[in-house]
């Protein structure tokens, strides 16, 4: 048998053990056991020690004081972290001098070139100077590919060059080579999660008081590396007078539908910008909407692609004109601002036809968009509360001149007793 697994070894290394037995099992059936399993892996083991061909070496770096900075991005959702309950899927731009260890962290949601530009700079600002090298791995926002003869993107070089730093990137299928950023990943998120632990609860009322937490643990975690980030300081050189814009920019004409198309995805406008050119500037978690040297929208970036982000109060008066629009519009998903709003319009198609249903939903809409969307919404749950018929005119009466709606109600949940679950595991185990 060895005769025959041997030349598999020589040709292919990666070969795992357990993929040649099932081999030899398929190849030869009934002669080789599963029990036989563990010998055999043995034996590669040992060939592969004593004949096998030599392994790839690490070579551990020289750090200097002041020279070189790495940074990546890393996942943060494995760490369970929720905002007011709901699960807040993230990750972090991290930064880390080489020397001193010492290091930040920004929070974003892709690996995009916005991303990168905020991260990079915040972390420069937050440093207060600048280090000569920053090296990175081979992100698409960053490195070009292999057959183009710029190394990094236009857009990142201009980075560099705006803080004179020497760009480096690792070879391809190198990850090691920006080791001590990767390193600081596992230790960062060690971290983080052993201080959510002492917090007893991953749970933040606000993205604002998350990164408060983080800056805070930053704090901490660089108290320890004070000597040699004293050292790294007297090296780096001063920052520029200012930061660069962290944004991409975008020339777009919105649509007849009162929208415009930005990196795959849709965002409404206000229909009175229809044919209008407009200036997008994508930062790495908002857009802005520019009409000559003014900011006319400010809009949450969606991530991914083909997804839509519309707001009713752009098109709503046009959908009152237009109510037979609404059944099969396309993002009518996005025109039910809160869970109250869609059981409304389910309650009126059950008691009118479509057409007429969705003229009152649409009546009920545009009073949220000319008063007050907070307002309509206690109005909606005061009235089912109540178990009144639901209609435009009653929402509106209520609104204007109705009893003052109910406070929410409060969900109080007892202190579970753990006692009863080892009682009841004491029961369990008797009756085995």
């Amino acid at each position: 048998a060895w005769d025959i697994v041997k030349p598999f070894l020589e040709t292919n290394e990666g070969l795992e053990a357990k993929t040649l037995f099932q081999y030899l099992q398929r190849e030869y059936p009934g002669r080789y056991s599963d029990g036989q399993l563990r010998t055999f892996q043995r034996r590669i083991k040992n060939w592969r020690a004593v004949e096998g061909p030599a392994r790839e070496v690490y070579f551990p770096q020289i750090h200097k004081p002041g020279k070189l900075s790495q940074s990546d991005f890393t996942h943060m959702s494995d760490l369970g972290v929720t905002l007011g309950c709901v699960p807040f899927d993230h990750l972090v731009y991290h930064f880390v001098l080489t020397y001193s260890n010492w290091e930040t962290c920004n929070i974003c949601f892709s690996e995009s070139f916005e991303s990168l530009s905020e991260g990079l700079q915040c972390s420069l600002w937050n440093l207060g100077g600048v280090p000569q090298q920053h090296q990175t791995d081979r992100l698409s926002a960053a490195v070009n590919k292999p057959d183009n003869p710029e190394k990094f993107t236009r857009r990142y070089q201009s980075i560099l060059d705006h803080y004179k730093l020497k760009g480096r990137r690792t070879n391809p299928a190198s990850p090691n080579e920006n080791g001590d950023v990767e390193q600081s990943h596992h230790r960062f998120k060690k971290a983080v999660d052993q201080a959510l632990m002492l917090r007893g609860s991953r749970d933040f009322r606000s993205r604002k008081e998350y990164e408060i937490f983080l800056r805070d643990l930053l704090q901490q975690l660089n108290q320890g590396r004070l000597v040699r980030f004293e050292e790294e300081q007297a090296l780096l050189h001063s920052l520029p007078v200012k930061r660069l814009d962290s944004c991409s920019r975008f020339d777009v004409r919105v649509g007849p539908s009162s929208t415009i198309r930005v990196k795959h995805n849709v965002y409404s406008v206000h229909s009175r910008l229809i044919k209008e050119q407009v200036t997008v500037r994508l930062y790495s978690d908002f857009l802005e909407v520019w009409y000559g040297q003014r900011c006319v929208e400010n809009i949450p970036r969606l991530y991914g692609s083909s997804k839509h982000y519309i707001q009713y109060r752009h098109i709503i008066d046009w959908l009152v004109r237009k109510p037979g629009a609404f059944e099969n519009y396309r993002y009518r998903s996005d025109l039910f601002p809160t869970s109250r709003f869609r059981i409304a319009y389910d309650s009126l198609c059950e008691r009118h036809t479509l057409t007429k249903a969705s003229k009152e939903y649409l009546r009920i809409l545009q009073l949220a968009a000319l008063e007050n969307e907070s307002g309509v919404d206690d109005c909606l749950r005061f009235l089912m509360n109540r178990e009144e018929l639901i209609s435009a005119d009653k929402v509106e009466e209520t609104f204007h001149f109705g009893k003052e709606p109910e406070a929410a109600t409060d969900v109080e949940i007892d202190e579970v007793c753990l006692q009863g679950y080892d009682q009841l595991l004491t029961v369990m185990e008797v009756s085995r």
